[in-house]
């Protein structure tokens, strides 16, 4: 089963950016969906943008525009990009993999079955 990695979160400024990466441990283009979430202290994870084999992007309402979702295939790695982070963007970002397809509701939990452990990005007004 594919293992998850994820790196690049720490602490920024409103209106800054940060690149979140997540190296997985096979190749994961044209096999796995893959999604980033987070989880900010009492709330639920919410589903922020997903990509699937055919490099279709999906986001969520709240981040389109200001998120960016790629892979690098050669690396295995996926990427996010976050710019004009807010305060409410304060969170536990993590990695999310599931085969074989992205699904309509990938912005759910329960749509993936592979995380990783997660990195944490807290921006301060």
């Amino acid at each position: 089963q594919v293992q998850l990695v994820e790196s690049g979160g720490g602490s920024v400024q409103a209106g800054g950016s940060l690149r979140l990466s997540c190296a997985a441990s096979e190749y994961t283009y044209s096999s796995y969906c893959m999604g980033w979430f987070r989880q900010a202290p009492g709330k639920e994870r919410e589903g922020v943008a997903s990509i699937d084999t055919d490099g279709t992007t999906t986001y969520a309402d709240s981040e389109k525009g200001r998120f960016t979702i790629s892979q690098d295939n050669a690396k295995n790695t996926l990427y996010l990009k976050m710019n004009s982070l807010k305060p409410e963007d304060t969170a536990m970002y993590y990695c999310a993999a599931e085969e074989p397809l992205c699904v309509e509701w990938w912005f759910l939990e329960e749509s993936f079955g592979y995380w990783g452990q997660g990195t944490l990005v807290t921006v301060s007004s």
